[in-house]
């Protein structure tokens, strides 16, 4: 029986992760619940699942709580991810707490000796130093969640002595991956939330459309499998039935292949090293399209530029870059930025403040508020 602590359970992954540990009730038992401001919901959760603790990152008054559901330890406010992380009963944390607010608590879950299964891609890409030091130095397991990594991390599993000299990393290219540099100019948030293949938040549904999902997933992949930059490359995929490969040395390609249905990679990393039958079949490739790939264009999504560039440059560059971009998505879905401007303000960001160190969480956290402030100022000035 593992347990397993859900940090975003409220959010489209914890949902699913959820849904995925329902089926095995015998292996699987949801000790803890976090989230961020949809109490009703995660009480709901909390009466299918009955954890020992739940949190809520907005304050909660006793009164607030449903008297059925007052046997259970709540935690709120600032605070109640660091002390569910450090305290609460789980062995394996899901984190899936969008952006670098998850990332204390993925550190605090390491230094713990905790298994974490990482959905969060911000811990990684603000953090990737700390965060794979603080699992080295506890001998704590990080296995991925993203579809991408989750693949890559699958194909690894049949390398053998083979060693691997590059990932290629799969974009669908999200809803305007034909659009011109004009037509990107015009797009609206309605649009550009609809994800043609994937069920996501709007947060990672805005960095699809962009492609700063791939920026953030080519840092992941760098500190997830140690890679040098050199050693990705993103490649579009518009089916999103081949999730990532590996090309080996001996010029041998292996990759990952399935339905585009998040309780696959969820599961996989929750029953690590076994195979449970997540109920999502088998893609029927006989039956399909022809699955097709090409180069991605950095000029009409400079966000693949920009992962690149943060990581040549090291440091809290690609902080920077996570920072500036959840400001602009923000700004972008509350109709005070346009759609172009999202890469453009974390372009200008990153050239504004230059090098910051990311040795010590206290070095994150100050790149991550001074990107956010100087992103703000852009943004009210306004990008031509």
């Amino acid at each position: 029986m593992k347990r397993i602590a859900v940090f975003g359970s409220t959010g489209s992954i914890g949902e699913q992760a959820l849904e995925a540990a329902a089926l095995y009730p015998e292996r699987f038992r949801i000790t803890a619940l976090c989230a961020g401001r949809n109490k009703e919901k995660l009480f709901e959760q909390a009466r299918r699942f009955r954890p020992d603790t739940a949190g809520l990152a907005q304050p909660l008054k006793l009164s607030d709580i449903p008297e059925d559901l007052r046997g259970i330890q709540w935690q709120s406010g600032p605070g109640m991810l660091q002390a569910i992380a450090n305290n609460a009963p789980y062995d394996t944390m899901l984190a899936a707490i969008v952006g670098i607010a998850g990332l204390e608590s993925v550190l605090c879950a390491l230094q713990n000796g905790k298994q974490v299964l990482l959905a969060n891609k911000e811990a990684l890409v603000a953090g990737g130093a700390l965060v794979t030091r603080t699992a080295a130095r506890a001998n704590s397991p990080l296995l991925p969640v993203d579809s991408e990594h989750s693949a890559i991390f699958q194909c690894l599993q049949g390398a053998g002595a083979n060693a691997p000299v590059k990932v290629l990393l799969t974009a669908s290219g999200g809803p305007f991956r034909a659009f011109s540099l004009e037509q990107l100019k015009n797009v609206t948030p309605e649009q550009a939330l609809r994800h043609p293949n994937w069920r996501m938040g709007k947060k990672i549904t805005i960095d699809s459309a962009t492609m700063f999902n791939k920026a953030l997933e080519m840092i992941e992949a760098k500190w997830l499998f140690s890679l040098h930059p050199e050693q990705i490359e993103i490649l579009i995929h518009k089916e999103s039935l081949m999730h990532s490969a590996v090309v080996f040395q001996d010029g041998a390609i292996i990759a990952q292949i399935g339905l585009a249905d998040m309780r696959l990679p969820i599961l996989y990393a929750m029953a690590y090293p076994d195979r449970l039958d997540a109920g999502v079949p088998a893609a029927q490739l006989s039956q399909l399209s022809p699955l097709t790939f090409e180069p991605c264009d950095p000029i009409r999504f400079p966000a693949l530029r920009l992962g690149y560039e943060c990581l040549t440059e090291g440091g809290a560059a690609a902080c920077i870059m996570n920072g500036a971009n959840e400001e602009a998505v923000t700004a972008f879905l509350e109709g005070r930025l346009p759609f172009t401007g999202i890469a453009q303000t974390v372009e200008r960001t990153l050239n504004a403040l230059g090098y910051f160190p990311d040795e010590t969480l206290s070095d994150i956290l100050n790149a991550d508020q001074r990107a956010r402030v100087k992103a703000r100022e852009l943004i009210q000035g306004g990008i031509p």
